[in-house]
C-alpha cells in the first residue's frame, strides 16, 4: 500500500521527513489509494498492528523475546517494509525507541509481560519526559486467564494482572489493554493516535492468543490516519501578539531564547521566522541543541547560566526583556537554580500557552503561530547583538600537545569538531559529554541528541543504536563514559549485526566523573575493564568492526584517520584513555552549583 505521511494543513506541502526539527512529529498519515480487502489469513490482529506501524512511519521496531509476545512478533515480522531489531535486553529496546523517534517522530517496542515490561519501564519514563510519542507492545496473558484466580509466571505470584498496567499508567499518555477480539481495533488506533497527538509514549497490552486470530474487523487495510490539528483561538493569539509585541518594541536590547519543548511543539521553523525578522541575537538552551541551526547569522550558542558558551549568558541576563520559546527551567537546565533572569522581563512561549512578565498570560494559542504572527510585528532591533559582536572573543584553542602526551580531553573534542558534517549527528551521554559536546558547532543538517529532563545513564548506547537505524545515511558520532557504558553496553553487539556504521567514543577515566563533581565517594570509582578487548569479543569475527585504544593525540589522529577511511563503512570502537581528574571547566562549576542546590537544608517548621 502506497502511504505518505504530511500534515492535514492543505496549505503545508507534503514532507515524508517525520522527525524534528525540519517538521516535528507526525500530524497525519494519507493514503494515495482506497482501502482494499485483505486476505483472512492476513486479517489478524497482529497484522493490523503492523500495519498501523508502517502506516505513520515505524520500519523498524526494537524487541526482546518472550513467551508471550511470540506469536505476536510471527505477525510483525510478516508485514512488508517492517523490520525486527532484537535487542539484547529490555531496557536498550526502550532506549532504542526513543532514539527512533528523535529522528523519525515515532518509535515502537515489544517485550514480554511483567518481566519485560518492567524492565522496559524506565526507557519508557525517559521518553515521557522527552516528549517523545513511543509505542510500547507487550505480549500480555492469555485472555482465558483474566478475571481467574490463576497465578502466571512472570508476575509477582498474585491472581492480579493488573500491577504492570498500574506502573504505565504514571509514565504513558495512554493504556490500552487487548483481551478479546471485539474492540481490539478501537484500542490499539486509540492508543497509537493518542501516541501521536499528546507526543508522548503509550502502553499495549496484546493476550498471547489473539495476535493470530482472524477478525471481521481487521478485514481491510485500516483507513489512515487524518488527525484534527489543534487550532489556535484567534482572538486569544491576536491579544497575545499584541501584547507581546508592545513589550519586546519598547525594549532596548531584547534577545531570543529557544528551549526543548520547540520540538513538541513542531515550531522550529517558527522560531527561525521570528529570528530573522526581528535581529534580536538568538540562543538555545542547552536541552534544545540542534533545534535551532547554529549557522544562524545570528547565533550566540548555548545559554545555560554559570557554564554558557562564551559571552553567552552575559548578553541573556544583560537583555532588558527575553522570550523564551518553550523552555523547561529545571535544577539541572538552571545549574542549581541559579539563573539571572527576571521574570518580569520575560515572555515565556510554551506550546499552547503564552505568560508575558508577570502577566498576563494567553491560553489556547499554539506556539509555531504565535512566533509567526509576532514576526510580523516586532520591529528589526539588533542592539544586544551588535553588543555580542563588540565583546566576543574568539575561543582559543587547547595546548599543543608534546610528542606521545597523555590525550587530554579538550584536544579530543577539537578533533571531533573536524568530523561534523551534514552526514554526521552527535549522541552526547549523560556525563562531563553534556559539556562537551555542547561546545561543540554543529554545522547545518548535523543531528544532535542528548537526554537531559530523565538524564539516564547508559542511555546513549541504546539511544545510537536507534538513531542510526532510523537514519541509515547519516554516521552517528557517540561520545560515552566508561561508567554508563557499563550500564547498557551489551547492544554494541546489535549495532554490529544490523551493520551499522556507528563511531564511538569510550572515554575511560575510571568512574563516575559527574557525579565525582556533585558529590565525590568510592562508590563513583568503578572496576577498569578491557573495552576494546569486550567490544572484540561481542564482534566475534562476524560483522564488520574495528576496535582501538588510543592514549595521546597521535594516536587519536590515526584512528580517525582509519575510522573516517579504510573503516567508514565498519562499527568503531574508539577506547579513549583520560585522566580521571580532565573534565571540562563547565561540569566543575556546574557540579559545585548543583551539589549546592542538593544539599539545602530543610526550611525552618
Amino acid at each position: 500500500m502506497d502511504t505518505k505521511i504530511s500534515v492535514t494543513d492543505a496549505s503545508v506541502p507534503t514532507n515524508t521527513n517525520v522527525g524534528c526539527p525540519s517538521n516535528g512529529i507526525v500530524s497525519s498519515i494519507l493514503s494515495s489509494v482506497p482501502p482494499s480487502i485483505i486476505a483472512s489469513s492476513e486479517a489478524t490482529l497482529g497484522r493490523h498492528l503492523a500495519r498501523r506501524l508502517v502506516q505513520i512511519g515505524v520500519s523498524d521496531v526494537f524487541s526482546v523475546p518472550g513467551d508471550f509476545n511470540l506469536t505476536l512478533l510471527d505477525h510483525l515480522i510478516a508485514e512488508p517494509g517492517l523490520k525486527n531489531i532484537g535487542c539484547c535486553n529490555e531496557l536498550n529496546a526502550g532506549y532504542a525507541a526513543d532514539g527512533y523517534a528523535r529522528s523519525r517522530g515515532v518509535g515502537a517496542c515489544v517485550v514480554t509481560f511483567t518481566v519485560g515490561g518492567l524492565s522496559v519501564l524506565n526507557a519508557i519514563a525517559g521518553a515521557y519526559s522527552e516528549n517523545l510519542p513511543v509505542i510500547c507492545i507487550v505480549g500480555g496473558p492469555n485472555s482465558n486467564d483474566y478475571g481467574t484466580n490463576r497465578i502466571l509466571h512472570h508476575t509477582i505470584g498474585l491472581p492480579d494482572f493488573s500491577q504492570e498496567f498500574r506502573c504505565f499508567q504514571t509514565v504513558t499518555c495512554y493504556q490500552a489493554v487487548v483481551n478479546n477480539l471485539e474492540d481490539a481495533h478501537e484500542q490499539i488506533d486509540t492508543a497509537i493516535s493518542t501516541a501521536l497527538k499528546e507526543s508522548k509514549p503509550v502502553y499495549i497490552s496484546v493476550s498471547c492468543n489473539l495476535p493470530a486470530i482472524p477478525h471481521p474487523t481487521f478485514s481491510r487495510e485500516p483507513v489512515p490516519f487524518c488527525l484534527a490539528p489543534k487550532v489556535t483561538n484567534q482572538m486569544g493569539l491576536e491579544a497575545a501578539v499584541e501584547a507581546a509585541a508592545a513589550f519586546l518594541n519598547k525594549a532596548v536590547k531584547p534577545v531570543m531564547v529557544g528551549g526543548p519543548k520547540l520540538r513538541v511543539a513542531k515550531a522550529c521553523e517558527a522560531f527561525v521566522e521570528l529570528a530573522d525578522a526581528c535581529g534580536y541575537p538568538v540562543a538555545v538552551m542547552p536541552s534544545a541543541k540542534g533545534l535551532v541551526p547554529e549557522c544562524h547569522p545570528r547565533f550566540i550558542g548555548t545559554y545555560w547560566g554559570a557554564v554558557s558558551t562564551a559571552f553567552c549568558a552575559e548578553i541573556v541576563e544583560s537583555a532588558d526583556s527575553y522570550i523564551f520559546a518553550g523552555p523547561i527551567f529545571n535544577d539541572y537546565s538552571s545549574v542549581g537554580y541559579s539563573l539571572l533572569l527576571k521574570k518580569d522581563k520575560a515572555i515565556l512561549v510554551q506550546p499552547e500557552r503564552v505568560v508575558i512578565g508577570n502577566g498576563p498570560a494567553f491560553g489556547c494559542i499554539l506556539m509555531k503561530d504565535f512566533l509567526k504572527a509576532l514576526s510580523k510585528r516586532l520591529k528589526c532591533n539588533t542592539t544586544a547583538y551588535e553588543n555580542y559582536h563588540r565583546i566576543y572573543v574568539p575561543e582559543g584553542q587547547p595546548l599543543r600537545s608534546d610528542p606521545k602526551e597523555p590525550l587530554r580531553v579538550n584536544v579530543l573534542f577539537q578533533h571531533i569538531q573536524k568530523m561534523l558534517s551534514s552526514e554526521t549527528a552527535v549522541i552526547a551521554e549523560t556525563g562531563d559529554s553534556w559539556f562537551n559536546c555542547q561546545k561543540l558547532k554543529l554545522p547545518k543538517g548535523c543531528g544532535y541528541e542528548f537526554q537531559m529532563q530523565y538524564g539516564s545513564i547508559g542511555w546513549s548506547v541504546g539511544a545510537t543504536l536507534g538513531y542510526a537505524q532510523a537514519v541509515p545515511n547519516k554516521r552517528v558520532i557517540s561520545c560515552i563514559g566508561d561508567g554508563s557504558f557499563q550500564v547498557t553496553a551489551q547492544d554494541v553487539s546489535t549495532m554490529i549485526r544490523c551493520e551499522q556504521r556507528t563511531i564511538i567514543f569510550l572515554i575511560n577515566n575510571g568512574g563516575y566523573t559527574i557525579e565525582v563533581e556533585i558529590h565525590d565517594g568510592p562508590y563513583n570509582v568503578i572496576k577498569n575493564w578491557n573495552y576494546t578487548g569486550l567490544v572484540d569479543a561481542i564482534h566475534n569475527g562476524e560483522g564488520k568492526c574495528w576496535t582501538t585504544k588510543v592514549v595521546c593525540e597521535e594516536d587519536l589522529i590515526n584512528a580517525i584517520e582509519t575510522a573516517t577511511g579504510s573503516k567508514k563503512d565498519c562499527f568503531c570502537f574508539i577506547e579513549v584513555i583520560a585522566h580521571k581528574d580532565d573534565t571540562s571547566k563547565e561540569l566543575l562549576e556546574w557540579g559545585s552549583r548543583v551539589s549546592a542546590a542538593n544539599s539545602r537544608p530543610p526550611n525552618p517548621q
